[in-house]
């Protein structure tokens, strides 16, 4: 993990080619060159020729699918060399802008879907359909969320759900451990605004009972000082501090403003919270659902209650109906309705000047690298600001100034020993499992989580708390704490999930099993395919450059490509055999090796 601040990638952009210098006046026809050689080398058995015209063509060379490649391991969850060739073809912007426009994949069609298999299969097993579970559980949850990951069509999309979920956090490790519904419902808040707008994410988020029960404003009540009751604060506070306006104020840079003796100046203070938290009050049952028994929704039901994919109603004899005043000294009128006054905090928290540059710096970090630069949020701040046309927080203008920022394409940057971040632990497995060839019979993409979280640390909506895996200020002991530097991923490395990593790329690769999950379908396996791994074996270096252009995005170290190809060469099986231990030794190399897990 040493490697993480001194890392080189120039294969990833730099193209060499040795042809002669020349000094022309007019455009020359590539059809009309004559490339006259000694040789038009050919291995045996390998269907690719090194023939002389390539040397003016450029056919062959990489390093646009080096670029294609680590495009995409910040903008999406893994690709194959399908997927890399395909942007390499048309632009990263153009498929972007594709992708943008792809309809949603949502979690609680695909669970629904799954949940539904999982009941048939109970009941052609022999199982009393009186004895199953009304709603699926937390594993059921992960059955689907993988399922539409290896499916799903709208990659960008995901990869983004992915990253807002992690800054707008609920955690099955919570009431809702055995709500998949309320879990797949409020992940879609973000599959459905990935692209919209963060305004729209704010308020679906904040009526949302899964949110309301998990930050405790589901069935908050208005202020009752006969009985010392008070409003809950709980959500009131985590609004601002993570999911808007940060603790402090901040420069649209990101950088944090300073009063006149140097001390960095609180965004809010306590009486904020007070009145945020009275405005968040009279939240309760939008929707019931007893497993099949409905009634009427009404204030104060609990969750084993309501139907968690319908939003909350207010319910204004609970709302605090009287004046409050909120950060800035923006006031609300006493005497609005509850929806008034909710509609009215949230749209003044949005346009706090702090939104840009506070969501700005966390999405950066979790696409792209841990210590943006100023200038970086800076921009991408402007574009949350304004998209060009006067919208404020228009997701799309701000995922794609994101991705295609200098600072995220050039391949300066990447020498800049700031610049990258640690792979986390879920996104190395997504990556892994949509990058190789694989296949599943029953067409199932199903794994319960279980594993890997207690592996690694992390599973997709098992946050230990509202903080998330890890923070985004994080700093390790060592290198990065001397240079002042944040690696949030690197709060979920310790001696255990280290050591744990490794045997679950083991169980991968050596003994292909790519998923585990608690069902009893005969056809429950998913395989990784081998095949054209093998084929590439046949040439250590040939194996060595794939690896290197899906993996590592032309990142491979001299070194590590070393160390790799002397086991490679010396592996003293014969025949397949041999072909088969290389493709599974080099892909379990890979995964393991600080090139990789150290995303530049």
């Amino acid at each position: 993990m040493k490697r993480y601040l001194t890392l080189f990638a120039w294969k990833c952009c730099a193209l060499f080619v040795l042809i002669p210098l020349l000094v022309i006046s007019q455009p020359i026809d590539p059809a009309k060159i004559i490339v006259t050689t000694s040789d038009d080398h050919q291995e045996s058995n390998w269907r690719e020729i090194a023939s002389g015209d390539k040397t003016i063509s450029g056919e062959g060379l990489e390093g646009h699918l080096m670029t294609a490649s680590r495009f995409l391991a910040q903008a999406t969850l893994g690709g194959d060399d399908r997927l890399i060739a395909e942007v390499a073809k048309i632009g990263m912007e153009n498929w972007l802008d594709q992708q943008i426009e792809e309809p949603p994949t949502y979690y609680m069609d695909v669970l629904a879907d799954v949940y539904n298999q999982v009941y048939e299969n109970y009941i052609q097993g022999g199982g009393n359909p009186n004895d199953f579970r009304c709603r699926p559980k937390w594993y059921h949850a992960n059955y689907g969320w993988w399922q539409m990951v290896m499916t799903a069509e709208d990659l960008v999309r995901q990869r983004v759900a992915l990253a807002l979920s992690q800054i707008l956090v609920i955690s099955k490790n919570s009431n809702l451990e055995n709500y998949g519904w309320a879990i797949a419902s409020y992940y879609d808040i973000f599959l459905k605004h990935a692209f919209g707008n963060y305004k729209d994410i704010l308020m679906d988020v904040t009526y949302h009972p899964a949110m309301g029960d998990y930050l405790s404003h589901l069935n908050n009540p208005k202020s009752n000082p006969e009985k010392f009751q008070f409003p809950d604060e709980n959500y009131a506070r985590e609004f601002m501090q993570l999911f808007s306006i940060g603790v402090y104020e901040l420069n649209l840079d990101g950088t944090k403003k300073t009063d006149a003796n140097g001390n960095f100046i609180h965004t809010y203070d306590n009486d904020d919270i007070d009145n945020l938290a009275k405005v968040f009050t009279g939240f309760g049952a939008g929707g019931t659902d007893n497993c099949g028994e409905s009634f009427a929704p009404a204030f104060g039901l609990d969750i084993r209650k309501l139907d968690m994919t319908i939003p909350m109603k207010v319910y204004d004899d609970w709302h605090e109906s009287g004046e409050k005043t909120i950060i800035g000294d923006y006031v609300i009128p006493a005497g609005q309705s509850g929806e008034q006054d909710i509609n009215q905090a949230i749209s003044h928290i949005f346009n706090h000047p702090n939104v840009g540059p506070f969501i700005s710096h966390k999405l950066i970090q979790h696409l792209v690298k841990s210590n943006p630069t100023p200038a970086y949020v800076a921009r991408v701040a402007t574009v949350f600001n304004d998209n060009g046309q006067g919208v404020r927080g228009d997701m799309a203008a701000i995922i794609k100034a994101i991705l295609l920022d200098s600072e995220a394409r050039s391949c300066e940057m990447m020498t800049q020993p700031d610049h990258g971040k640690l792979r986390e632990p879920i996104i190395r497995y997504t990556h892994f499992a949509k990058a190789v060839d694989n296949f599943s019979s029953s067409g199932r993409y199903w794994d319960t989580g279980e594993y890997y979280y207690y592996a690694t640390g992390q599973m997709p909506m098992h946050a230990p708390s509202v903080f998330n895996f890890y923070q985004s200020e994080y700093q390790p002991q060592g290198a990065l704490n001397d240079l002042d530097l944040t690696g949030p991923e690197f709060q979920l490395l310790n001696s255990v999930t280290g050591l744990e990593y490794f045997n679950e790329v083991d169980r991968w690769t050596f003994h292909e099993q790519l998923f585990r999950n608690w069902e009893d379908f005969e056809d429950n396996r998913v395989y990784i395919d081998l095949y054209e791994w093998m084929g590439y074996a046949r040439d250590p270096e040939v194996f060595l450059n794939k690896l290197d252009v899906i993996f590592t995005h032309g990142q491979l170290s001299e070194e590590g490509r070393t160390a790799l190809k002397k086991v490679l060469v010396e592996h003293d099986d014969e025949g397949i055999a041999i072909l088969f231990n290389r493709a599974i030794l080099g892909l379990y190399y890979i995964m393991v090796h600080p090139d990789y897990l150290i995303l530049k």
